[in-house]
């Protein structure tokens, strides 16, 4: 199974300048395309091309309108905060899904492996797009088959835009979790949304009280389990949204509490328990 490769390059060297930011994939080796809203097709699918060979080498890529769905807004309303929806209509061969923005800085956006107490039909998530941008979502399939699908969207600069408030107070109660529950009733999936309290710093945004960049601090391993089995494991980088909501689902017979294990690129560490509702009839 492929494992997640962040951009490789450390906060600091991250945070020295905007130029260096934007040259994050050039520097770990993701292609070297200048990206716009001015791209014709062609470059696109060049650049779609080398980033997939990145991740999955020559593992073969097959297109699919059955196996994994993208739903995105065509035009971000606020390029920091684009809702996702990845939906997989045939579940039960699912065993993983890859979301990458092909146009932002570090374009693999999260690797989400799938456990036996998930119903992996849906997964909801916000995140940044830098630039107008394919995004792709692969589903990994059970049998260690790639399917691919593909959104384009128009957005540009989420991935510097600044949080509206100072670093420390964007890093005020960084951990904090909840969860919401959406009963299934009785033999039914039950939707779960879990929200995180954490800045997701880029690096490529300024304070704009030192006019510094913010060096990047963001949740790069996320655990969800249920009873003791795993739900979903995460792992994520600058791509996904501040303050990360993420809706999921849970197996029918998934019981007891929800732990969560939560990890950032600068050792943080949290976790928490939440638990479910009693299934309705």
């Amino acid at each position: 199974m492929t494992t997640f490769t962040p951009i490789g390059m450390s906060a600091t060297k991250r945070s020295f300048t905007a130029a260096l930011c934007l040259s994050a994939a050039v520097l770990a080796g993701w292609p070297a395309f200048a990206a716009g809203a001015s791209d014709t097709d062609a470059e696109r699918l060049e650049r779609w091309q080398e980033i997939s060979k990145s991740i999955f080498g020559d593992r073969k890529l097959e297109p699919t309108d059955a196996l994994i769905k993208v739903d995105a807004p065509p035009r971000a309303l606020d390029a920091a905060l684009v809702p996702i929806t990845l939906t997989m209509p045939e579940k039960d061969r699912i065993a993983a899904i890859h979301l990458i923005i092909d146009d932002n800085p570090s374009p693999y956006a999260a690797h989400i492996t799938f456990g036996p107490a998930a119903d992996p039909s849906e997964v909801k998530l916000r995140v940044r797009i830098n630039n107008y941008t394919n995004v792709h979502a692969v589903a990994e399939t059970k049998d260690g088959k790639l399917y691919e699908a593909v959104k384009f969207v128009k957005a540009s600069g989420g991935c510097s835009a600044p949080m509206g408030m100072s670093d420390e107070e964007a890093l005020k109660g960084a951990g904090d979790m909840k969860m919401k529950f959406a009963e299934g009733g009785a033999g039914k999936p039950m939707e779960a949304t879990l929200m995180i309290r954490h800045p997701n710093f880029s690096g490529m945004q300024m304070n704009q009280v030192t006019r510094d960049y913010t060096p990047a601090r963001y949740i790069n391993k996320l655990d969800v389990s249920a009873n003791g089995k795993l739900v979903f494991s995460m792992n994520g980088d600058i791509s996904i949204a501040s303050n990360p909501v993420i809706n999921f689902g849970l197996a029918p017979d998934s019981k007891g509490p929800i732990k969560v294990v939560a990890m950032d690129n600068q050792q943080g560490h949290w976790e928490h328990s939440f638990n479910t509702p009693s299934p309705s009839n």
